[in-house]
Parts: C-alpha cells; structure tokens; sequence
C-alpha cells in the first residue's frame, strides 16, 4: 500500500498554508524563485544533456508527489488511483505531500538534495524552475500514440523539451451566476469591455452590497492583471523585453481603476475571496479554473447552485478580437533516479489510459488530456466542463513570463505596482513604467 513521505512544514505550516492554498491561485513563492535562480545555468539543461524517459524494466517501488493529495476533496480520487497501479505493478508508491503554496518550494528542495525520485505532479507554470535543476527527464518518447492533445503537450513543455505528460489541461476564464445576470437584465453576457462595463454598471443597480465582478484586487492575486492587459493588446514581453508600461497596459490598468473606484470591483478580494462571495450569491461574476466549481458548489448554501453556473469568453476590447484566457493545468513530471522506469510508465498510464483518465473525471470532475476522453460521452455530458472548454480553454494561452525561471519574481512587481494604482498611491502611466523596469531586470 502507499505510504506517506513526511514533508519539510510543519503541521501549524500545513494547517495555515491548506487554508489559504487558493490566494496565490497559479504562482510560486519568492523562496522557489530565488532557489530556481541559483541553479547553475539558471535555466534548463542543454538539450544533450536530459536523459530521456522510457517505461518498463523491472518494477520499483517510487514515490509520487502531489499538493493535491492535501486536499478532501481530491485525495481520495488519487489514492485511488496509486492503490490500483500498486496492485497491477505490485510495488510500493509513496505519497510526498505539501499543501498547494509551500508545494513548489519543497518539493525543490528535495529534488535538488536528492530526496525525492519518482513522479512529481506539477502546476504547468513551475516546470521551468524546476527542470533547472537538471534533473526532470525528457517525457517526449511517452506520448507516441497516447492521443494527449496538442495543447496539452505545448502546456507541458519548456524550451523545447517535453519535460511533463499533461494530467488535466484547462484555462482560467469568467464563471458568472445566470440567475443573478437574469435579475439584472442581463440576458446575452456582453461581448466587448464598453459592453462589460455598462453590465457591471447593471448589476450594482440590484443593491444589497452587489459586487458586479469579484475582481482579483489584492496584491497576491493582481497577476490576473495580464490577461486584461492582453485584452487591451499589449503583448507583455516580446522576445526577452518585458512591454509592461506600454499604452495598452497602462489603459488596462487604467480601466481597471476605474472598475475600482465606482465600486464595480471591491477592495482587498483574492481567488479564495471570490469564491466565497460568488458562492454566497454576492457576487454575479469572477475569474477561476474549471476546478473552483467544485469549491463554490460545496460552500454554496443553495442546492441548484450549480445549475446556475455558466462559463462565458472575456470580453474584448473591440469586436472581432479573440478572448482571452490564462492556460491553467497540472501535468506529471519523471524525475530521474532508480526507479524512474516504473515511474515514468505510471505517468504515462495515469495521464493517458483510456479506462484510468475518465475514472480521474468522474472523480474529480477536471478536464482530461486525450482526444478521446475529451470525446467521450462522459466529458460531452458534463455541460458546464464543455462549455468551459468551448467558451475559454479553446483560445487560452500560456503566460509568456513563464519562460522566465524568475516568473513569479516578475509578476509581483507588477502586482505590487497595480496595487499601488488601485489605492491612489500611484498613476497608472508612472506605475506600470516602473513595473517594467524592475521585471526586466529580473529577466536578465
């Protein structure tokens, strides 16, 4: 049976960290940055020098990593799943846990030290820091003929190299009430800002301390920033120049702002926030991972709450432009060691095999990798998973700060300056300026 790897927090640290996991949705901590930064290359390895996965050999016992295995309502699902590969393989699997926001930084830590070999799941946006330390493998010769899409496989590569198999592939996008939007008048969601902008206005008609959108205001979660400056069409870097304090960034920012003080936005809201208000019936519209549903589902006091859910497109700047949305996602990464052929064949079958991958979904309820689970009944049922898919997956990206293994380094500068902006510390022209100086000298 699977057994538990102890992990470097404390339990006070594990009980802090799981109820906050939510604040700091899709980033690393300052301590996993500055680590990956003093990797010797502070990059990846040379192309030569990543040894290549195969699965197979004489099965070993590994250990698999997961910050979701600190989680009720994921838990069990994944145990599952490790308890039914131990009985087909006949080995040991050992559980390494971290709640979500210390998870990055540990687990680091251990890879670098030598402490862990096996499978490592990870947020798509931390495989840059950690294939730095030069010891991930190169997953490519796993996904022949497996069936994961392509934006699964482009969401889980890092400089050309394919250093994870996608788990659960997806975006962050706008969830809104209907029945709210219905009260409200709203009837089609509006498709350009002016429009969006005008249903806000609508929404806080309804009174009783209505927040229109639930906006990420607070400094740890003001990363969402960037895809509203994308909507407005700054590209936010170009080759390695960081653009940030370019027009569209500062008319973003500076749309923002405005949200804020007419009272469309609320002070101080974060991820965990927002859930909470719009699981509250407080709030008509906030920013999420397909995976929140679960979340706002189990806190709502309504028991149709999730009948009322509905994923919609951003709205764009001007008619004709495409939504946008962030990449979001979780993938398994091999590290080398001993038993990393064991390891790198539960990867693959966990990510791919038809049977395992809709058991994953009829557990969890996150959107598969392969094509033919995307197809499969099963998926096409779940209305809401496949309207998020059409609605926002299918014109997401991934952040172009990714690239860079001090990312999350970078995207706090920025948060910091657009709080600044938001409180009336700064304007936005002055702040976004200096948002992009001081990340690019974080790129080096």
């Amino acid at each position: 049976m699977s057994h538990t790897t102890p992990s470097f927090a404390t339990a006070a640290q594990q009980t802090v960290i799981t109820r906050r996991r939510a604040l700091q949705f899709l980033g690393i901590g300052v301590a996993a940055a500055t680590l990956a930064g003093c990797a010797p290359t502070g990059a990846a390895p040379g192309a030569g020098s990543i040894p290549k996965a195969t699965a197979g050999g004489t099965a070993t016992d590994f250990d698999f990593a997961s910050w979701s295995l600190t989680e009720k309502a994921s838990a069990p699902a994944i145990q599952s799943l490790l308890q039914k590969y131990e009985g087909k393989a006949k080995i040991d699997v050992g559980e390494v846990s971290f709640p979500y926001n210390e998870y990055i930084n540990q687990l680091m830590l251990q890879v670098r030290g030598g402490q862990f070999s096996g499978v490592a799941h990870v947020d798509v946006a931390w495989l840059g820091s950690l294939a730095s330390l030069g010891k991930l493998q190169d997953v490519s010769g796993l996904t022949e003929g497996r069936g994961y899409t392509k934006a699964g496989l482009t969401a889980a590569t890092f400089d050309g190299v394919q250093y994870g198999l996608p788990w659960t592939i997806g975006a962050i996008g706008l969830v809104t009430n209907q029945a709210i939007l219905d009260q409200a008048g709203i009837g089609e969601f509006p498709t350009t800002i002016d429009e969006f902008e005008g249903s806000l206005k609508q929404l806080k008609g309804l009174g009783n301390g209505m927040i229109p959108y639930a906006a990420s205001t607070k400094a740890a979660q003001l990363k969402d920033i960037l895809i509203w400056m994308q909507t407005f069409g700054s590209p936010l870097v170009d080759g390695d120049t960081v653009t940030i304090g370019d027009d569209a960034s500062i008319e973003a920012v500076t749309w923002y702002k405005s949200l804020y003080d007419q009272g469309l936005i609320a002070a101080d809201v974060d991820r965990f926030d927002a859930r909470s208000l719009f699981a509250q019936g407080r709030t008509a519209i906030y920013d999420d991972a397909i995976v929140g549903r679960s979340a706002v589902t189990g806190e709502s006091p309504d028991p149709d709450f999730a009948s009322k859910l509905q994923p919609v497109a951003r709205p764009v700047l001007k008619q004709g432009d495409t939504p946008r949305a962030l990449v979001w996602g979780g993938a398994l990464a091999v590290v080398d060691g001993p038993a990393a052929g064991t390891a790198a064949d539960f990867a693959q079958w966990v990510t791919s095999d038809p049977e395992t991958v809709l058991e994953d979904f009829a557990a969890r309820g996150l959107p598969p990798a392969t094509e033919d689970a995307l197809n499969s009944d099963a998926v096409k049922d779940d209305s809401f998973a496949t309207n998020f898919s059409d609605r926002i997956t299918k014109t997401s990206s991934t952040n172009p700060f990714w690239k860079f293994v001090q990312y999350s380094q970078i995207e706090t500068k920025i948060a910091e300056k657009v709080q600044a902006v938001l409180v009336g510390q700064e304007q936005p022209a002055e702040a976004m300026k200096a948002a992009g100086a001081a990340a690019q000298k974080l790129v080096g």
